[in-house]
């Protein structure tokens, strides 16, 4: 595969959708997104065996639990891609909204409209779910995506996309406005970031070599995060018994994902109650 030829020709039809994706209507934009979340549900089982294939392979590879927790697409994580998708159905659709508008003494009116950026380019790593959150947003701020999962998960991801672009097909939106990168080849990344001429702006989602690759050699705008920094404070006014119940859920309903309680930190004046109360509840918790 001429790697670099594949790359510029998803780039062209993303730039083609993009301009349709800009015009969208907001009550077609959801349509897209429900209808995208009943094509995830329809396949559910189909969805859950192909997964099945990526998580094999993985484990044969020697995968880390914690990733191969990410990679595995259960059922209630699949009802759950699909109602994210509905959630951002509901969401108000912000594009063509004004702020900052004032006038000027010439008369001349002026202010901020907001508008979708066109191509987002987005690289991520393990979560296949992800390929549905992604695109689920992009659809409905107007813009059309370029989306490269981790390896692992390519048939997943390949799975979810072709639910994703019939949902858009049955609405009359382009299917080309989320399109995956179906191959593995790490030189696909480094081709994305250099596509200037149709990708606005790259989002890094993963790990910090990866952040800092994307940052390295991108030549467009990037949105990124770098190390974890998730916190939980308890301060001196917090309902302990709540406090702890969050700062337990925050840490252990899933250890894999980027969004786990990495640091808690408690109010001094509350220090002495709270871990004593703390150690009571693990010494209850499985």
């Amino acid at each position: 595969m001429d790697i670099k030829k594949y790359i510029n020709e998803l780039g062209k039809q993303a730039y083609a959708a993009s301009r349709k994706m800009a015009a969208a209507s907001s009550d077609t934009k959801n349509a897209a997104l429900h209808a995208i979340a009943k094509e995830i549900i329809k396949n559910k089982d189909h969805l859950i065996k192909i997964n099945g294939r990526d998580l094999q392979t993985a484990k044969k590879s020697g995968l880390e639990p914690a990733l191969l927790d990410r990679l595995e697409l259960t059922a209630a994580r699949i009802d759950a891609m699909a109602d994210g998708l509905k959630q951002v159905a509901g969401l108000e659709d912000l594009i063509g909204k004004t702020t900052e508008y004032v006038e000027q003494t010439s008369g001349i009116k002026i202010g901020r409209m907001r508008v979708p950026l066109g191509v987002i380019g987005i690289i991520y790593e393990s979560r296949p779910n992800v390929t549905a959150d992604a695109a689920g947003l992009c659809l409905k701020s107007g813009n059309a995506t370029i989306l490269r999962g981790g390896s692992e998960a390519i048939h997943s991801n390949q799975a979810i996309a072709s639910c994703i672009r019939t949902g858009l097909k049955s609405t009359g939106l382009p299917e080309n406005a989320v399109q995956l990168i179906e191959t593995t080849e790490r030189e696909a990344v480094g081709e994305l970031l250099r596509m200037s001429d149709y990708v606005d702006v790259i989002v890094p989602r993963g790990g910090k070599g990866l952040i800092e690759r994307v940052s390295a050699e991108a030549r467009m705008p990037v949105i990124k995060h770098l190390d974890g920094i998730c916190h939980v404070y308890i301060d001196d006014e917090a309902d302990i018994e709540k406090a702890i119940s969050i700062a337990y859920n925050a840490k252990t309903q899933r250890y894999g994902t980027c969004n786990t309680m990495e640091c808690l930190l408690i109010a001094r004046s509350q220090a002495k109650t709270v871990l004593e109360a703390w150690d009571k509840t693990l010494e209850t918790m499985d």
